[in-house]
């Protein structure tokens, strides 16, 4: 695929489900604006939209119609928008700052901002159940998409994950296996879950379905490993966020672990392993730039 042709793609996705959520936040007839505003505010805070773009993806690969696609992309841009806000509150990592501009507990308040996520969390769920009637979906592959999400958002993946980041702060010695396990639950479960539920939404195949969840995975953990660098090499403008915080906090991460160096080392055997799970995939042209992409970004 052609660079061009590449961005092009990804930006006409990200599009397409900004402004699919928009429309989506605007169906409510509840009387909350604060609340309603507090949501959209995250949720269009910026962002390249990658799990939304892998969910709509997968599900384009095996057949699914561009509408599905977007709503499914929507449902899980929703969950990661919510655990962003979560992860932001004081009673976790305490950041003033989500993308440049003020994180939503700041914006808005800690009760507003925590109810805000509590919303888009739920709102995702009902998103894939309406859409066997919003866009044709076949019923029992909304259902199997709606396990993933759950799944890999909840105790087993990313909530288990941020349970298991809270304890390594506590713990001096973390070794780089629990590292590796927090990582893959906090940050590479919802991407493995965007991935499987774009494929099972689709009618993929089950061994399609479990490619891409290990795909997923190795995605996941190298997204975090350029995450862990970044926060020494990059600047603040660059990231719209503080950046030294790690150190600043004494965080056991990849980079203190294994050196830069050795971290920049896994974060390429991790791509390289994403990218050979690629192949077995009709057409994987699109997620190969994408899995190249993330591993040289800068933001």
């Amino acid at each position: 695929m052609m660079k061009q042709e590449y961005k092009n793609r990804l930006q006409t996705i990200a599009d397409n489900v900004t402004n699919r959520i928009d429309v989506l936040l605007s169906q409510t007839d509840a009387p909350y604006d604060e609340l309603k505003r507090a949501m959209a505010y995250s949720v269009n805070a910026g962002g390249k939209r990658i799990r939304a773009v892998l969910a709509a993806e997968c599900a384009r690969l095996f057949g699914a119609s561009n509408e599905i696609c977007i709503e499914i992309g929507c449902a899980v841009e929703m969950v990661h928008t919510y655990s962003l806000i979560h992860d932001d509150l004081p009673c976790m990592d305490d950041d003033d700052l989500r993308r440049g501009k003020p994180s939503c507990h700041k914006a808005f308040g800690e009760a507003t901002a925590l109810l805000a996520g509590d919303a888009l969390l739920t709102l995702a769920f009902a998103v894939i159940a309406r859409m066997p009637k919003t866009v044709s979906a076949n019923p029992a592959n909304c259902l199997r998409a709606a396990e993933f999400l759950a799944v890999c958002s909840g105790m087993d993946g990313m909530i288990g994950g941020q349970v298991m980041d809270l304890d390594n702060e506590e713990n001096a010695a973390v070794s780089p296996e629990i590292l590796t396990q927090t990582n893959a639950l906090k940050t590479a479960a919802l991407l493995s879950a965007a991935c499987q539920m774009g494929a099972a939404v689709a009618g993929a195949s089950e061994e399609m379905i479990d490619c891409l969840g290990e795909y997923g995975y190795h995605l996941g953990l190298a997204f975090q490993i350029i995450d862990d660098i970044l926060d020494v090499t990059s600047t603040e403008e660059e990231l719209g966020k503080p950046i030294g915080s790690d150190i600043e906090n004494q965080k056991t991460t990849f980079v203190t672990l294994l050196s830069l160096d050795g971290a920049k080392a896994l974060a390429q055997t991790h791509t390289q392993k994403a990218a050979e799970l690629l192949k077995q995939l009709p057409d994987p042209s699109f997620l190969v730039e994408l899995t190249q992409d993330l591993l040289n970004r800068r933001t």
